[in-house]
């Protein structure tokens, strides 16, 4: 049986880049904590947002799909859901609700991980088995460009599963309980030890990322209520699998490296910030005129920009006023048009400016 004890090995990771990332994180926590008490009505809506995103993309990740209209029907609960996909995009809503509304009062145990789970799958037929451990052993399989698969990881059998997933909430709990080590460090450690034991048939990847939401916000980084985590794992899908990898090497011997992932996950945690505090920004501008933050917010970003990105970076400016500005910024030259139909992109003219 694999032994789990995050008392020492916390200390390994205290490396200059990812002290960096803590100091980062720990500056931008007490920030985001007063922009949030001092807009909290405004900031409201990025909160609708943001379950949107993390829904969508967190699914989209395991290869769940369903249209965009669709999609944020069933997230809003305007709609029963159709087929699978959108049974289990249903489930996940239902669970990330259950972690925005209660996450102080849900334990780090088992039976409590078994609940996600169950809710993950609640709108499935029984035979998913949603709410249970595996009941056989499972693999984690890769695909290399010539559609060749092979074996990358073998988690746990299903046999020691069940006292796996105790010992490594007591073992979270422990770390947790004696406020040695940052919790930004546990909680990426609890996430790789989850996933090498792949305790559930299926689910896995998405219940880890509901348990990252859920343990940032117990202790106190609450940041993902706003901006999705899941949205910016799913921009980096593939340094995400290139972490999970390279901390899981090793790890039935107990000779892994939490490093890759630990920092992979700061990453992460220090971009949702920056994100908040971007929109934050906007949050504060109210009062200057629409069209005006809708060019600002075009002159500084970097690249082009759909005009779907700029109603998301924009609460409460409809789609029609969008349109309407990017239209009259067309005629003024100060933006440049690029491609038509859906694939449309635009750009600041610099060229006009100087």
């Amino acid at each position: 049986m694999r032994k789990f004890d995050y008392t020492e090995k916390w200390k390994k990771l205290l490396t200059p880049e990812i002290v960096g990332y803590l100091t980062t994180i720990h500056e931008y926590k007490g920030e985001q904590r007063l922009i949030a008490e001092r807009y909290a009505d405004v900031l409201e809506s990025l909160v609708e947002v943001a379950k949107i995103q993390s829904t969508e993309s967190s699914n989209k990740i395991e290869g769940v799909y369903t249209s965009d209209e669709r999609l944020k029907k069933i997230v809003l609960d305007k709609t029963m859901p159709k087929t699978r996909n959108e049974r289990e995009i249903a489930g996940y809503r239902d669970v990330l609700g259950t972690i925005h509304e209660n996450f102080s009062h849900i334990p780090i145990r088992d039976t409590f991980i078994l609940q996600l789970h169950r809710d993950l799958y609640k709108f499935e037929n029984a035979s998913l088995n949603g709410g249970k451990f595996k009941s056989t052993d499972n693999i984690i399989e890769e695909e290399d460009a010539n559609g060749n698969k092979f074996v990358r990881f073998r988690p746990l059998p299903a046999w020691e599963t069940p006292e796996a997933i105790i010992e490594l909430c007591d073992a979270y709990n422990e770390a947790i309980n004696r406020r040695e080590a940052d919790a930004l460090l546990i909680v990426p450690m609890f996430i790789i030890d989850f996933l090498c034991i792949h305790p559930f048939n299926d689910g896995n990847g998405r219940i880890s990322r509901l348990l990252t939401l859920l343990l940032l916000y117990q202790n106190d980084y609450i940041v993902g209520k706003y901006i999705s985590l899941e949205k910016l794992i799913e921009r980096t899908k593939s340094s995400y699998y290139d972490a999970l990898q390279e901390s899981s090497q090793g790890w039935l011997e107990g000779a892994n490296n939490y490093e890759p992932f630990v920092k992979y996950i700061l990453g992460i945690i220090v971009a949702t910030y920056r994100e908040f505090f971007d929109r934050a920004q906007i949050v504060e501008e109210k009062k200057v005129p629409k069209p005006d933050r809708i060019e600002k917010l075009i002159k500084n970003h970097l690249g082009t920009i759909t005009k779907a990105e700029i109603v998301e970076a924009t609460p409460g400016i409809s789609t029609t006023t969008v349109q309407r500005t990017l239209t009259e910024l067309v005629k003024e030259e100060k933006i440049i048009k690029i491609g038509n139909g859906r694939y449309t992109k635009y750009k600041w003219n610099w060229d006009k400016e100087n």
